[in-house]
């Protein structure tokens, strides 16, 4: 991927991500952007919101959405069943290309995320659609993750 394109995905995002979420915390990297709300201790950065490029069957990816990687896979497992039984809620949003499972090649973490063909990084409109899709899935997801820690 071309040097600095998630970086003009985090610049996009955080024109479509509201305030309504809460302070934001980011980290991108030639392969990708992290996002996550709360603190910045590495506790809160365990449930975050994703672009990256992975690979599937051997071929480039861009895998777009929410991941629960904590050390515990229960605690993974429980926080994927919290939203799933939300799902209502934030399906109608994200649509049926959003998947609920488990993390693309790590059995251990989970996710509700998207694949999509890896972005063209010379074409100015691609690092938009990836900052959109990714604020789609805050947008849902965060609340209801939210919700679920208040109670």
């Amino acid at each position: 991927m071309k040097q600095g394109f998630f970086d003009h995905v985090l610049d996009a995002f955080e024109g479509f991500a509201g305030d309504a979420n809460g302070t934001v915390h980011a980290s991108s990297h030639g392969r990708g952007l992290k996002v996550w709300f709360g603190t910045t201790d590495s506790r809160s950065a365990k449930e975050h919101y994703e672009a990256q490029l992975i690979r599937v069957d051997g071929a480039v990816s861009c895998e777009i959405g929410f991941h629960a990687e904590h050390r515990d896979p229960t605690r993974n497992e429980a926080v994927l069943a919290a939203l799933l039984a939300e799902e209502a809620i934030w399906r109608e949003e994200l649509g049926a290309d959003a998947e609920a499972g488990p993390f693309i090649g790590m059995d251990d973490w989970v996710r509700i995320s998207e694949v999509w063909d890896p972005p063209d990084p010379d074409d100015p409109e691609a690092s938009m659609e990836v900052a959109a899709r990714l604020a789609d899935y805050v947008d849902a997801l965060e609340p209801v993750r939210r919700s679920l820690e208040m109670r």
